[in-house]
């Protein structure tokens, strides 16, 4: 089978070589790595209120922590939210991970981790949203915020997790690089 003369050659008759072409649908996609994590952030703001103590509470059922109002739930409704981002944080840099590294990883990376933070936000509104949709209705003491964070460094757990694991992934395949560069030189 013979090439035509501009795939040989790497230009075609409209001036843009076909690598060019292919580039431009690769950089098409770049945008997933945004939208696939703040999406999964407002399920993850569902699930959230449905686990967290204040909210539906499915994950305790201690009734004494139904109370969104109660000091006893702040801590556990802010590690729950927690707990959910690492998670979300892991599945992101095993999915970056596993993506080619030649179309450009270091800039998937940056949009990764913006995408985790744009998901923990998102995550956060949802499961306020779902309070005050859901829950039943009652009146807080004055000075209460009910069903909330009360540490907004918790939104930056699956940001922070999404970059040292893909750090610590690029570190490996470096060093496994080097192993082998090493070995084949005896």
């Amino acid at each position: 089978m013979t090439l035509p003369a501009y795939e040989s050659t790497g230009h075609a008759p409209n001036g843009i070589s076909p690598t060019e072409g292919r580039g431009a649908v690769r950089r098409g996609r770049t945008w997933r790595w945004v939208a696939v994590p703040a999406v999964s952030g407002a399920l993850l703001g569902i699930a959230w209120w449905l686990l967290a103590p204040g909210g539906a509470n499915l994950l305790t059922g201690d009734p004494a922590l139904a109370d969104p109002a109660a000091p006893v739930t702040r801590l556990p409704r802010d590690l729950v939210l927690a707990g959910l981002l690492l998670l979300a944080g892991c599945f992101t840099a095993v999915w970056l991970d596993s993506s080619k590294p030649e179309e450009g990883r270091g800039l998937r990376t940056i949009l990764a981790t913006a995408g985790g933070l744009a998901g923990g936000t998102a995550a956060w509104q949802l499961g306020m949203l779902a309070a005050q949709w859901w829950a039943p209705s009652g009146t807080l003491p004055e000075g209460e915020d009910g069903f909330t964070l009360r540490s907004f460094v918790v939104l930056l757990v699956w940001p922070l997790t999404v970059a040292v694991l893909a750090f610590l992934y690029n570190l490996v395949s470096l060093l496994g690089k080097g192993t082998r560069v090493a070995g084949d030189a005896h």
